[in-house]
């Protein structure tokens, strides 16, 4: 991401603070006490939004524009029309915010400039996902405190990488895992605490149903829009011809085609997965591991057209605890925790997202074998999973107190990784053995050479 764009002069946080920038953000001199209260602006998280595409706009910064102890100050992207449609929802949605005129957003084109401003203290990434770990890995670097979208990577090894950076700079980095706080989905929470409380007696077996993805048509060589740098979008995967069903639509901000390209992502399995999985883990007490055996039973991955990402699929796994999972698109959306004595069904009140593929009627959120299992009370002295009101909230509350948020990296990486073990076996067709401690697999050199992909320079780490 190199190029640069004719862009607004950023604002030194100094120059904001102390009113020198008043009358460009659109403010008086003095501000009243009552617009700010506890959150005046030396007190508040000045956050970069990095990715300015759909998931940005819905979810990310609509989240994050709920809370004054925050202010979006600056966006990015490789596309200067979501740039300047970026600074337009930001600067819109804080002048409704105060009553009054506000102009403050600043736009970048190259994400290592805004890194570079001493005026950002975190930023959202919400870039594809062949663009999530190496910006946060800079990101970290820079001092930056991360909000990522999931999956936390695009390869095992990336995520590994993309962990130890974290770890190396001590910085809050949170995943978009928000099936971990209780808004929007408490279910999910109340869910795996029965679980791990044994509610269902001894667990032995989880399925996990994702919506799935279809295949496209054959898509011709376009020029790239002017406004588009395509290079730096393709970043550290290989140089392939422009259309606009493999990037994102020119004209709106509908579901990007790159979802169902292998190049930058690998579909459902982690692109739902990510989220499924890592609620799996919570609910069989491991977040910090992975499956020690994986295989695979279907696998159909489109034979011709753009888009190729797998279809229908079912993959298996086994835990070191013997615990197995079954991941499958035929499975209902949502995770099933099987146990001696029960079941327990959790999924999103909505189903899927309005805008994937497969999206349906509402779903029920929470159900049970036994409706007498979800009011089971949990006692004071049985486990009790960490509770966050709201994922971004929560990122921000870690920022402040420096303590670990509820979706960590390492977290984070071992849901994407179990996903992406599992995409592998789709691959290779046979039983894999993996060391979860080393993250290898056993005597499978071919298998080991998927852990990672050759990275284009100069978009490498």
């Amino acid at each position: 991401m190199t190029a640069r764009l004719p862009l607004s002069r950023p604002l030194s946080r100094r120059h904001v603070l102390r009113g020198g920038a008043a009358a460009a953000i659109g403010f008086p001199a003095i501000v009243p006490s009552t617009v700010f209260g506890q959150n005046a602006p030396s007190n508040r998280i000045n956050v970069g939004v990095i990715g300015v595409g759909r998931i940005a706009r819905i979810h990310d910064m609509a989240e994050t524009f709920k809370y004054d102890q925050a202010q979006i100050l600056a966006v990015c992207d490789l596309d200067s029309k979501r740039v300047e449609a970026g600074k337009i929802l930001v600067n819109d949605t804080y002048s409704k915010k105060f009553g009054r005129p506000w102009d403050g957003a600043v736009g970048y084109g190259d994400y290592r400039e805004l890194l570079a401003s001493k005026d950002i203290d975190a930023v959202i990434i919400a870039t594809p996902d062949h663009q999530h770990a190496i910006p946060a890995v800079h990101a970290v670097r820079a001092g930056k405190d991360v909000y990522l979208q999931k999956p936390a990577s695009l390869t095992i090894a990336e995520g590994r990488y993309l962990s130890g950076a974290v770890r190396a700079t001590d910085r809050i980095l949170q995943i978009g895992s928000q099936q971990r706080s209780l808004k929007p989905w408490p279910q999910f929470h109340r869910a795996c605490e029965l679980v791990r409380n044994g509610r269902i007696g001894d667990l032995k077996h989880v399925e996990i149903g994702l919506p799935g993805d279809p295949s496209g048509p054959e898509a011709p060589r376009m020029p790239v829009p002017p406004n588009l740098n395509y290079d730096a979008w393709l970043g550290s995967t290989p140089d392939v011809y422009y259309t606009e069903m493999r990037v994102h639509p020119q004209g709106s901000f509908d579901r990007p085609g790159w979802l169902r390209c292998e190049q930058f992502g690998a579909g459902m399995i982690t692109g739902w997965g990510a989220h499924h999985v890592d609620t799996a883990h919570w609910g069989m007490d491991m977040e910090r591991t992975g499956p020690v055996e994986i295989w695979s039973e279907i696998a159909q991955f489109p034979t011709s057209g753009l888009w190729n990402v797998h279809g229908t699929f079912l993959t298996h796994a086994r835990y070191v605890n013997g615990v197995t999972m079954d991941i499958s698109g035929d499975f209902p959306n949502g995770v099933k925790f099987i146990g001696t004595k029960g079941w327990i069904f959790v999924t999103r009140d909505s189903g899927v997202t309005s805008s994937d593929p497969g999206a349906g009627p509402p779903t029920t959120g929470l159900s049970a074998s036994d409706p007498k299992i979800l009011t089971s009370v949990i006692g004071p002295n049985e486990i009790h999973l960490r509770r966050s009101e709201e994922q971004h909230g929560d990122w921000l509350d870690s920022i402040r107190s420096r303590k670990p948020p509820s979706a960590p990296v390492e977290i984070g990486h071992r849901a994407c990784s179990t996903c992406l073990l599992h995409h592998i076996a789709m691959h290779t067709k046979r039983r894999l053995h993996w060391d979860p401690k080393i993250e290898r697999f056993i005597g499978d050199d071919e298998a080991n050479a998927m852990l990672g992909r050759p990275q284009r320079k100069p978009y490498s780490f």
